[in-house]
């Protein structure tokens, strides 16, 4: 049994390599702009993450496909991935010094089987100067993290306080992940990988 991760993202590769499960990963060629945002985050995300799955689906009628999409939300408005340096920095600019939430939604499928859920962090940035957000976005990758930023390694330093799980804010909350799976009869607490 092999799990298909409808991603390219490398950071949701790493955190399924926290388990022996095997798994394939392969992006999923869905356009995320053609689902228009209607004012929920969660569903949002959740429906971002259906279709994506669903975009595989005639790929890997037998395996069971995982995929997840994340959004930044801060009053009223979605960030995604940002276009430029420009548009990262606004996106800064405006979360820094607030509170704002990281969602993802996950979905499992396997056939016409079909499981999706969500998961919410909350999140308050410290506040920046114009320098430090260009320094940071000197240093570290940004064009493809929903509201242009990420908070592992020297990302820590925009992060004041965090409520909720963190490995949601990098794209991927195993509780979910582990939550979905078992509807498909996969236990995580199988599949634990040993670390010194």
């Amino acid at each position: 049994m092999k799990i298909i991760l409808g991603s390219h993202s490398p950071r949701r590769r790493e955190i399924m390599d926290f388990f022996s499960l095997p798994f394939l990963q392969v992006g999923s060629d869905f356009s995320e702009e053609t689902v228009p945002f209607k004012g929920d985050p969660a569903v949002y995300a959740t429906v971002l993450s259906q279709k994506k799955g669903e975009a595989l689906a005639s790929k890997y009628p037998q395996e069971i496909i995982l995929t997840a999409d994340t959004v930044v939300f801060h009053k009223g408005k979605v960030y995604n991935k940002p276009a430029d340096e420009k548009e990262a920095f606004s996106f800064l600019a405006e979360l820094c010094g607030n509170w704002h939430s990281v969602y993802t939604g996950v979905t499992v499928r396997r056939g016409s089987e079909s499981y999706s859920s969500h998961e919410e962090t909350r999140l308050l940035f410290n506040a920046l100067t114009p320098q430090q957000i260009q320094k940071f976005h000197h240093h570290c990758y940004f064009l493809d993290k929903a509201g242009g930023y990420a908070i592992e390694k020297s990302g820590n330093l925009l992060v004041s306080r965090i409520e909720g799980c963190y490995y949601n804010v990098l794209g991927l909350p195993m509780n979910t992940v582990r939550t979905l799976l078992l509807k498909l009869g996969i236990d995580l607490w199988d599949y634990l990988k040993s670390f010194s």
